[in-house]
């Protein structure tokens, strides 16, 4: 399994009053990874894949230790945990980009393809699946064609 690596500068703004980087600015530095892993690493030179537009249905994160501001960046490693008909599920961990053993964040993120043309959700193309696959944890489970647990697109995001 291959994982994206992101680096992520810090911001001073990033900090809080307690001199580290804010919870709600890793929620950032998350979607900075995604973006960079699904929009530019994108299958195809002129691929359409993930340019249709893209929204998150639910993050989770586990915050293991403060981060406080420095010159360096961090480290992102992102890849791709569960594949469905409809969404598909990105991890994440933010590291110490010298010592990779020194995690602050582990997190995930549902994301849906969205079609915003028709303002609804739309299925994962094969094109998009094939490159998803390529970063799928060894573990992780990719559904073919989806299965009876999986939500329909139209139910995968609540209003």
């Amino acid at each position: 399994m291959a994982r994206h690596i992101y680096r992520c500068p810090l911001r001073w703004s990033d900090m809080d009053a307690f001199g580290h980087v804010n919870n709600v600015v890793f929620l950032r530095y998350l979607e900075e990874a995604r973006i960079d892993f699904m929009f530019r690493l994108a299958p195809g030179d002129g691929s359409p894949s993930f340019s249709g537009g893209s929204v998150v249905a639910r993050h989770e994160i586990d915050y293991l230790r403060p981060l406080v501001h420095r010159h360096e960046p961090v480290v992102i490693e992102s890849w791709v945990t569960r594949i469905a008909a409809a969404s598909l599920t990105i991890a994440y961990e933010v590291k110490e980009a010298d010592d990779p053993a020194q995690v602050y964040v582990r997190a995930s993120t549902v994301v849906v393809p969205y079609n915003l043309a028709e303002g609804r959700p739309r299925r994962i193309s094969a094109e998009e699946k094939s490159f998803l696959q390529k970063y799928l944890d060894d573990g992780a489970r990719s559904d073919a064609a989806g299965d009876a647990r999986d939500e329909k697109p139209e139910d995968a995001l609540v209003a």
